[in-house]
């Protein structure tokens, strides 16, 4: 069993910013304050449980996905590190977002790959490693490794997680997973609801850094930098 609390890396827009307020009020839920919002108006009765899985993370795209910290390591050394990632100069990552559906579920995705983004992901899954304490036998089985392919289960043993480096898709999730009929349904209603966002392009331009506090609680948003380009 993992043990707590639970850290995590992801982009999350910035704070009050119209990206942010979208995310929040479609999972009913603001990561920056830990706190449950009303949903917009208009929305599915059963939205609460359409929901519910991504509520529990907040709205984020996964740079290094959850973690307990490694012995002899500390939130205020992770806090630290995360300062001094941000304060190098890098490649900003710039992407055209749409509405999707992703491995059954629907999220906000990039139109086109970006080369400048798995490089952001590789070095975030590669300089905050030595953070992360080794899998447990039942997370790594809460994998399913039997299900991955030989190239993703080396991922899991050699980082923690299958989906990083060549398999790394980035993906800001709204919804479940949802049957296709379902889908075709949901993906129509996202995408008019994203278009007043009016967002063209979205700079993935910031580091978030979200923790769990026990196995019931929701992860929230304990500090954020700005990235820092050349």
């Amino acid at each position: 069993m993992a043990n707590y609390p639970r850290y995590a890396l992801y982009y999350a827009p910035a704070p009050g910013s119209a990206l942010d307020r979208f995310g929040a009020e479609m999972l009913g839920y603001d990561a920056h304050r830990g706190s449950d919002l009303p949903f917009s108006n208009g929305l599915p009765t059963d939205w609460r449980e359409v929901t519910q899985d991504p509520r529990k993370y907040g709205f984020h795209a996964t740079l290094k996905a959850p973690i307990t910290l490694a012995e002899g390591k500390a939130e205020a050394g992770l806090v630290e590190a995360c300062k001094a990632f941000a304060d190098t100069p890098r490649q900003i990552p710039v992407i055209e977002p749409i509405i999707d559906s992703i491995s059954g579920f629907i999220a906000m995705i990039p139109a086109k790959p970006s080369a400048e983004l798995q490089q952001l992901a590789a070095d975030v899954t590669r300089d905050f490693d030595s953070f992360r304490a080794p899998l447990t036998p039942q997370d790594r089985a809460r994998r399913n490794p039997e299900r991955l392919t030989p190239r993703q289960v080396e991922h899991l043993d050699r980082w923690g997680y299958p989906y990083v480096m060549e398999e790394f898709r980035f993906h800001m999730t709204l919804t479940g997973r949802l049957e296709a009929e379902r889908r075709d349904i949901v993906v129509p209603m996202l995408r008019e609801r994203f278009s007043r966002v009016r967002l063209a392009t979205l700079a993935i331009d910031r580091l978030a850094l979200f923790r769990q506090d026990d196995a019931a609680s929701r992860f929230h948003i304990i500090a954020h930098w700005p990235l820092r380009s050349p």
